[in-house]
């Protein structure tokens, strides 16, 4: 004899296990009305789910930071889903928090990383799954630290892109007066998406890829072979200035137009100090930048 499912178990089960109302309906009929048992079946489905969309696209999401107090660690995460409706939920923000707080206790610097610490990730991912009925996915992390510096993080409001950037030498007494730079040059990472901090360390592979671009399009402009080299390399400097933290032209100076590395120098001349901008992480949501 069938047992007659109430509006009440249906709701209960719902709030407990965040599924829809029709699951969790015919889950509780599949056990006749056994709450934990139909909890479980909701968590199998979850698997289940998961599997089903392991080979969905998931680019929308959110990208959170979190620092300590005196800013010396701080942890950036991207969580991502397949639609800005479930990216902006409750249950998604709320699961994409406790994989950031995790990442954070681990100092997890890789997914591999974050994984190998928290075994219990999988179950949790099945279950946001289960709930949303969407593919969702850690893409990166990343973790830094620093003695005797400073951190400055910027998150973009709706939580789309995130800089963390890296201070060397940072004097205790001049930490609040230049963390209001540090934050602006932070800022300026997630507008302006350099590549690197300096040429020194720019990409090998990205700065032959413009030489190749510079010399194909000196070809077609008709200069001969024998130079096109020279001429790639005089058009490196134009890329350098916009792709090198460092040599970007501060966002803020429109009337006074200043590089990044002048701010920084200008200040260490203001306040006898020797900071050094020594890295940074940039996360775009559903990029590889």
């Amino acid at each position: 004899m069938a047992v007659n499912i109430t509006a009440a178990q249906v709701n209960e089960l719902r709030q407990k296990s965040g599924a829809g109302m029709m699951d969790c309906k015919n889950a509780l009929k599949e056990t006749d009305g056994d709450m934990e048992k139909a909890f479980d079946i909701l968590r199998k489905k979850g698997a289940a789910v998961a599997a089903k969309r392991a080979d969905r696209t998931a680019s929308e999401g959110v990208v959170y930071i979190k620092t300590n107090e005196d800013k010396s660690v701080a942890t950036i995460i991207e969580v991502n889903c397949e639609t800005d409706f479930v990216g902006k939920s409750d249950d998604f923000l709320a699961y994409a928090n406790a994989l950031l707080e995790k990442a954070y206790a681990s100092k997890a610097n890789s997914v591999e990383e974050l994984v190998a610490a928290n075994p219990d990730i999988a179950e949790m991912s099945n279950e946001i799954i289960g709930k949303v009925g969407e593919k969702i996915e850690v893409s990166r992390v990343g973790t830094v630290s620093v003695e005797g510096g400073l951190i400055c993080d910027y998150i973009h409001p709706g939580n789309k892109i995130g800089a963390v950037v890296v201070y060397k030498n940072v004097p205790a007494e001049v930490k609040a007066e230049f963390a209001k730079l540090g934050r602006d040059i932070a800022i300026q990472v997630a507008a302006m998406k350099p590549y690197a901090v300096s040429r020194d360390n720019m990409d090998k592979t990205v700065i032959e890829k413009e030489i190749e671009i510079y010399k194909d399009q000196a070809r077609n402009e008709g200069k001969p072979e024998q130079i096109l080299e020279k001429i790639a390399i005089g058009r490196l400097d134009k890329f350098y200035q916009e792709a090198c933290l460092l040599e970007q032209t501060f966002f803020k100076d429109q009337t006074n137009p200043r590089q990044i590395a002048t701010l920084v120098n200008d200040f260490n001349k203001q306040n006898s100090s020797q900071i050094v901008l020594d890295s940074f992480l940039l996360y775009l949501l559903g990029s590889s930048k």
